[in-house]
């Protein structure tokens, strides 16, 4: 039996076995992504992007592809979308989205993490105006509009000391091919 899932941004089938009580109705498949919190002398790490010809304003962030871990995600991304290395040093919170505009649900693991060494020479991901840096008081006057209010939210947590052990974070996949 296929399925499709409710609420993701691209139609995703799923293989649902027979005799499941999982009613394919009730499939709910949110996208999701990571975001990376980087602070670095009272500043934070964003990104300006065109979104649907829009320019707006995130942290670097990106969804989750298949058998990566939610921490090399966010690294991933963070180096694709503003050239910076980081180092995730604790998980800010996990945020449950859906927008408004056209009902795409997402699951955001947002992560404090550390800036190790700038690429200035990379080429940003095809979208990506350039990365800046911008402090709470800044990113209240930046003209750029936050791309969603997670933005705000995410930073908030981080700034109000939300921080998790990323030891939460179990990849099972991994852990079983190598017998942990």
């Amino acid at each position: 039996m296929v399925a499709v899932c409710l609420g993701g941004g691209s139609t995703k089938l799923v293989a649902i076995s027979e005799g499941s009580s999982m009613n394919a109705a009730s499939r709910w498949c949110p996208e999701v992504t990571v975001a990376a919190i980087v602070e670095r002398e009272g500043r934070f790490l964003f990104i300006e992007e065109r979104v649907r010809g829009v320019l707006l304003l995130n942290q670097p962030a990106g969804h989750l592809e298949a058998d990566e871990t939610l921490l090399d995600a966010v690294r991933r991304e963070t180096l694709e979308e503003a050239a910076w290395e980081i180092e995730p040093v604790a998980l800010v919170g996990v945020y449950q989205w859906t927008s408004p505009r056209d009902g795409v649900a997402f699951l955001r693991f947002a992560f404090a993490a550390k800036a190790l060494r700038q690429h200035p020479g990379r080429a940003l991901d095809v979208g990506i105006e350039r990365a800046l840096w911008l402090s709470a008081e800044e990113l209240q006057q930046h003209p750029v509009p936050a791309r969603s209010p997670l933005v705000g939210l995410c930073l908030r947590d981080y700034q109000h000391g939300s921080r998790h052990s990323s030891a939460l974070l179990r990849h099972a996949d991994q852990l079983l091919r190598v017998g942990a």
